[in-house]
Parts: structure tokens; sequence; C-alpha cells
């Protein structure tokens, strides 16, 4: 009888993979994270044309040079001037929204650039470095020298400590994202086995089944196939959502990445097996469908201070919470996602969140028990535990 719980997790998964609902919604899943990813790497691709107006000749030379400076930066974003009479002509051009900006002469300060309600950030920093080159150019041949020996001294280079890291916000993103995946999987699969256990309760099923294993493999077994589930849906999405990525040209930081989504994925394992029994407990407590609102009510409150720690916490909380069994799930992947984590922190919290694994579903097996084969009316934990075996 030890090995009854393989059969039943055989049918969870064999159950599962027949439901329309699921394969479609995977189906869906995996699409709309491939589809995001993919408008976002076009939108970002997408060259950004902005519209000058220019008032005089050497308006012009001003928006060749910013063109000149944002190709040199390795950017999309090109300038297109169209000159007009005078500074009252570019104003209007500005307010009919003609034209992203003017640009017009401010003797003897230089230039001025005009908008309509805000500024245009690539308009001030390429406009702005072209004029400075240009005067630069001629106020250092008024002065007899060469442009190289005015700005002698003024080269700047920039040093990254930490090579490889990832972007902060692209980091951000991705602790989002696996809080939401954690949030979808944990309660999706995990309401399944919940309803799962209170259907054959309510229908008598279970009494059947009791009779022809040990309540223990059908625990098991209903954990098991539901986990193993998960799991794999969980790594077709992280799956889907690093090729994204890499097709979006992150690809210098698809390392870290993939490797911070790797350990979420075995935090999420571990972890999952705890949800699943508490799950389990939550149908087994009730003792009809329209029950399982209050029993489950813990654990998806649970589950909500996760998503939410996974995405608010930061500095010394989130470290903490990287530490806590269950709430580790999301937080020490985002740690290792934004380079915070040393390495041999995910081992130790993997190691706490098993301990705790292992006693909750130690605790959750004696639940299930000796709550599942009664029928009188909904139960507390406190109540099963008082309960004989």
């Amino acid at each position: 009888m030890s090995g009854v719980w393989r059969i039943v997790a055989a049918r969870e998964i064999v159950v599962k993979l027949r439901d329309r609902n699921f394969v479609i919604s995977t189906v869906v899943t995996v699409v709309a994270i491939v589809a995001s990813l993919a408008v976002s790497g076009f939108l970002s691709s997408r060259p950004d044309k902005v519209d000058v107006a220019i008032a005089g000749p050497e308006a012009a030379v001003v928006v060749e040079t910013a063109n000149g400076l944002a190709s040199a930066a390795d950017t999309d974003t090109t300038f297109t001037g169209h000159a007009v009479a005078d500074r009252a002509a570019v104003e209007q051009l500005v307010r009919d929204d003609a034209v992203e900006v003017g640009l017009v002469p401010a003797q003897p300060t230089g230039w001025q650039l005009i908008g309509k309600t805000s500024e245009n950030d690539e308009a001030t920093t390429y406009i702005t470095a072209a004029a400075q080159q240009i005067a630069l150019q001629r106020n250092a041949a008024d002065a007899g020298v060469s442009l190289e020996e005015l700005a002698r001294g003024a080269a700047v280079s920039y040093e990254l400590l930490e090579k490889g890291a990832v972007d902060p916000g692209l980091s951000k993103i991705v602790a989002f994202v696996f809080a939401f995946l954690f949030y979808l999987a944990s309660v999706l699969f995990g309401m399944s086995i919940a309803q799962s256990v209170v259907e054959e309760k309510q229908n008598r099923i279970v009494e059947i089944l009791a009779s022809a294993m040990p309540l223990r493999q059908l625990l098991i077994g209903k954990v098991a196939g539901n986990t193993v589930l998960a799991f794999l849906q969980l790594a077709l999405f992280v799956g889907a959502g690093l090729a994204g990525l890499a097709a979006t040209g992150k690809g210098a930081q698809l390392g870290q990445i993939a490797g911070a989504a790797g350990w979420f994925i075995v935090f999420f394992l571990v972890g999952f097996l705890a949800l699943a029994s508490l799950w389990a407990v939550a149908g087994s407590l009730a003792t009809r469908s329209e029950d399982l609102q209050s029993t489950a009510t813990p654990l998806s409150m649970l589950i909500m201070i996760v998503l939410f720690a996974g995405i608010f916490l930061d500095g010394t909380g989130r470290v903490i919470a990287s530490y806590i069994p269950i709430t580790s799930i999301v937080a020490m992947p985002g740690r290792l996602a934004e380079g915070t984590a040393a390495w041999w922190e995910p081992f130790l919290a993997l190691a706490l969140m098993a301990v705790a694994t292992y006693g909750i579903v130690i605790v959750a097996e004696k639940i299930y028990r000796r709550s599942l084969m009664q029928t009188q009316g909904r139960l507390t934990m406190r109540q099963a535990l008082a309960l004989e075996d």
C-alpha cells in the first residue's frame, strides 16, 4: 500500500490535463507573456522621432549636430528640423502640436527650447549638448586653440563596481513577476486541491477511498500530483518570460535573472508542498463547498501577505522576509535578481524553508486525517487536533 499515493498523484495530473479550462488558461498565459514582451521590445526598438521647429540658419546646424550626438550614443532618437520664418511661427507650430519642440536663438545666452506643456527629455539632452559643443568649437577658434586643448582634463569615464548587475527598474519588475506567479499558482492549484477534498467528502466518495487506502496516502497523492503540475506550469511561464527577455535585447542581464528564476522555482517547489498540505486541510475541515470560504480564509490571507511582501518590501524588511519560510519564496529570488544576496544566503533560506515545510506537512497530515471523515459540520483546526485518530 506504500505506493498507492502514486496512483492518486497520477489521477490528479491526468484529470487536470484533461481540464479544458486549465489547458486553455495555461496556453493563454504563455501567449500573453510572450506577446507582452514582444510588444515591449517592439515599442522600445522603435525610433523616437522628434520634430523641431527652427528659426535661423544656425539652428539647422544645432539640430544636425544633435543627431550626430544621439547616433554616437547608440540611441534611436532622431531630430528633424522644420525651418520657419521667426519665433512667432515656431511658437504657433508648438501650440498646434505640429512639432514636439521649438528652437530659437536667445542672444546673448545662446538658444532657447520651446515646449507646449512639458519638456522633451531627448531635446533637452542632445540639443543642449549640441549647442554647447558648437559654442566650444567657436570659442576655441576665437581663442586660437583646438577643441581638444580646450577640453583637456574634462573627460569622464564610468566604472561599474558590480558588473553584470541587473538594472534596478528591471529587478523590480522581476520581483513583481515572482510575487504574481507565486500568488497565481498558489491560489489556482491550492483551491483546486481544497475543492477536490471537500467534494469527495461531501459526496461520501472519501469513505470508499478510505476503505481502499490509508488517508495519509490519499493526502500525499493529492499534494504530489498538484505540486508537479504547479511546478511544470510555473517552469513553463518562467521559460517563456526568459525567452522573451532574450528576444528583446536583455541578454546581457539574462544570466542573473535566469539564476534568480531558477531559485524561485526551487523555493516554490519546496514551499508549495507546505501550502498544498494546508489547502488540503482547508478542504478537510469543510463539510460543504460553501464552507471553503471560511476554512480557506487564513491561508488566503497568508498568500496575500506574501504577495504584498514580494512587491512592496525593500531594504532590511526584504532581507528579513527572505529568511522567513513561505515569504522567502518571493523575497529571496527577488534579492538575487537585484544582486543584493550573497551566494550562501539562498541555501540557508532554503534549508529553513525545508524544515518549516516538514513541520507543516506533519501537522497538516494529522489534521487532514482526523477531520476528513467528520461530516457533522465545519471544524476548526483546534477541534480537528482534539479528535482521536
